[in-house]
């Protein structure tokens, strides 16, 4: 029976870690979205602001950020970092002084690694020329642009505040300053047709992008979505015609197909994401962040206060020390499988020890009898999905849910 907790099973980690950084606001709040965001209206919005024009709000989250970073690195102890993620929220918003004096600020917290890879999240109608390449001279190579269709009339049913014209100047502008840039893309919207998905692929192969994400629209709770759900959303059949289509288009164009919802160039695979799905450790920094980190005798989840300025309070009074939690041993197949999973070639064996301190043992019965049913491969040095698994891969996972109860 697995114990309830899981200290004692792990030691600290010292290899590199991932760093999340998050920007709460946004220009709109879109009505599908539920991260963790705030529109600039009213009071906030003077964070919406014009370039160079260091305001105080900013000033004072980029501060607690960095107040912030401080805390993560005494709770894990130094640790080199692999890779950064700016996300939101619309990052894009920061001003490029702004941007500058985090990234001196994180530097001076934490050695890069040589090829850390630095993300920023950015929206079309956001970010012009200037600023991208004011991003990229201190340290962006990587850009993932929230297209999420070039068609105005789905663009405008997502509440999103840019055309499809302007969606296309951003690529150009991002690919510019960087080579490796991200569109993030979606299909199963309201009145979408096959020819319309068709429409938006070849739209964004012709971007010439190193790396794509097509998700499919869900209606997730709390969004004005699922208050007000949207007419003419495609049926299940449809949207899964939809995403056969998404996945045929572009691996014969040449991309791996290898997460998900993940396609990428050979060797253009996103690290970041990648720390995720393969259960490695992360700070998360900013309002709402989550952050993973595995200390000796078992892993801790940071989780920060969602309201920007109550988070800022928080920092400013050490009260985020507090807010952690350790994962008990009973939740870590789960939570482990609800990552690896979603990679396509799955994770090697030996990761499940290497992260979480426990072994094989725990989960071989489940797995066993997952590969009887052909729902996971039968390489017993390799945790992945079959494409029966893929299809039904929620059910899969939940397979985990209730180890200690098979055992």
């Amino acid at each position: 029976m697995v114990e309830a907790r899981a200290a004692g099973t792990t030691a600290a980690a010292t290899g590199p870690i991932a760093l999340y950084v998050h920007w709460p606001w946004c220009v709109r709040k879109c009505p599908y979205c539920d991260f963790n965001s705030f529109a600039c209206s009213g009071e906030d919005a003077r964070l919406a602001h014009a370039e160079g024009a260091a305001i105080g709000e900013e000033a004072a989250y980029i501060d607690a950020l960095l107040l912030d970073l401080d805390a993560a690195v005494a709770l894990s102890g130094p640790r080199s970092v692999s890779s950064i993620f700016f996300g939101g929220g619309t990052p894009s918003l920061m001003s490029s002084a702004g941007f500058s004096r985090l990234m001196e600020g994180i530097r001076a917290r934490v050695a890069l690694e040589p090829d850390c890879e630095i993300t920023m999240e950015a929206n079309p109608g956001t970010v012009e020329q200037a600023r991208f390449e004011d991003y990229a001279a201190v340290g962006v190579n990587r850009f993932s642009i929230g297209v999420q269709s070039f068609d105005d009339r789905f663009l405008k049913a997502l509440g999103r505040i840019h055309t499809g014209q302007e969606a296309e100047r951003a690529v150009e502008a991002a690919l510019h300053c960087v080579e490796n840039v991200n569109l993030d893309v979606m299909y199963a919207l309201p009145g979408q047709t096959l020819d319309d998905v068709r429409r938006d692929i070849d739209a964004a192969l012709c971007a010439g992008t190193t790396h794509l994400s097509f998700y499919e629209l869900t209606i997730e709770e709390g969004t004005a979505f699922a208050k007000r759900p949207p007419a003419g959303l495609p049926d299940i059949d449809l949207a899964a015609d939809m995403g056969e289509v998404v996945a045929e288009s572009l691996t014969r164009d040449g991309f791996e197909h290898y997460e998900i919802s993940g396609y990428a160039r050979p060797g253009r695979r996103c690290r970041h994401n990648l720390t995720y799905w393969t259960f490695g450790d992360y700070y998360g920094i900013g309002a709402g962040a989550h952050g993973k980190v595995t200390v000796a005798g078992g892993i801790l989840r940071t989780v920060r206060r969602q309201a920007p300025f109550l988070y800022m309070d928080d920092v400013r009074d050490g009260r985020i020390a507090s807010q952690l939690h350790d994962v008990d041993a009973q939740s870590l197949p789960f939570e482990f499988m609800l990552n690896a999973l979603r990679l396509f070639d799955g994770v090697p064996a030996l990761r499940w020890q290497e992260t979480t301190g426990l072994p094989i043992t725990v989960i071989e019965p489940v797995l066993e009898d997952l590969r009887a049913e052909g729902l996971v491969v039968s390489d017993p040095g390799r945790i992945a999905v079959t494409d029966l698994g893929r299809r039904f891969l929620s059910d899969v996972q939940e397979r985990f849910l209730s180890i200690d109860e098979r055992r």
